[in-house]
This record gives structure tokens, C-alpha cells and sequence, in this order.
């Protein structure tokens, strides 16, 4: 068996792939494939702020935060749907909005800064 990680559509999967010689099975078959952990998403800090950004591709259902709140670290504050779920979109640090860079109804790639917080 030979194991890879492959990406599809923004999610990391880990799967085994069975080699066969000859029409003959070299290694026993392998289990259905799952997902790779993923690392949580790290916003990167800039001059005027820390960046919030989409961990995955999908649409901002709700938006829950202006500029000019104060937020905490694991705060929500944004609601992001992918692949039929609702996650939370959570501050990474504690402190002040900056900017909200993103409305409701609008569809999202992994990366787009959300918000800054100051």
C-alpha cells in the first residue's frame, strides 16, 4: 500500500492506494478513505491588524460583528455554509473590529480576509 494526500475541491483527504502486479493483488485492500485532519486556520498578523479569513470555500450566511466591536479570542463572527454545513468563523484574538470586509449572501474562497481586528 501506498499512502498520499490528496486535495479535492479544499479538502485534504488521506488515502491508501492498493498496487497490483499482473492482475495479482500485491497488498490487502484498503479502507475507505477519510479525511485528513486539517490544521486550524491561522489569521496572519499585519500593520494594521489581524486578518480573519475563510478557512474553506463556501457562502457568509450571517455576519455577526461591525466595525467597531470588541470581540474575544473564540468569539463568533461570522456564520459560513460549505458543503450544506453552518460553521462559525471565530476571532482569533481578542480586540477591536477594524473592518469588515465581506457581506451577507456573498460566496466566499479559502483565504478572502473576512475582517480585521486591531
Amino acid at each position: 500500500m501506498k499512502r498520499y494526500n490528496i486535495t479535492v475541491n479544499g479538502t485534504a483527504y488521506d488515502v491508501e492506494v492498493e498496487e497490483i502486479t499482473d492482475g495479482a493483488q500485491v497488498a490487502a485492500p484498503a479502507a475507505a478513505p477519510k479525511a485528513a485532519p486539517k490544521a486550524a486556520p491561522k489569521a496572519a498578523p499585519v500593520a494594521d491588524g489581524t486578518k480573519i479569513t475563510a478557512p474553506m470555500p463556501g457562502m457568509i450566511l450571517d455576519v455577526k460583528v461591525a466595525v467597531g466591536d470588541t470581540v474575544t479570542k473564540g468569539q463568533a463572527m461570522f456564520v459560513l455554509e460549505a458543503m450544506k454545513m453552518e460553521n462559525d468563523v471565530n476571532a482569533v484574538c481578542d480586540g477591536k473590529v477594524l473592518s469588515v470586509n465581506i457581506a451577507k449572501g456573498t460566496s466566499v474562497e479559502t483565504g478572502t480576509v473576512l475582517a480585521v481586528i486591531g
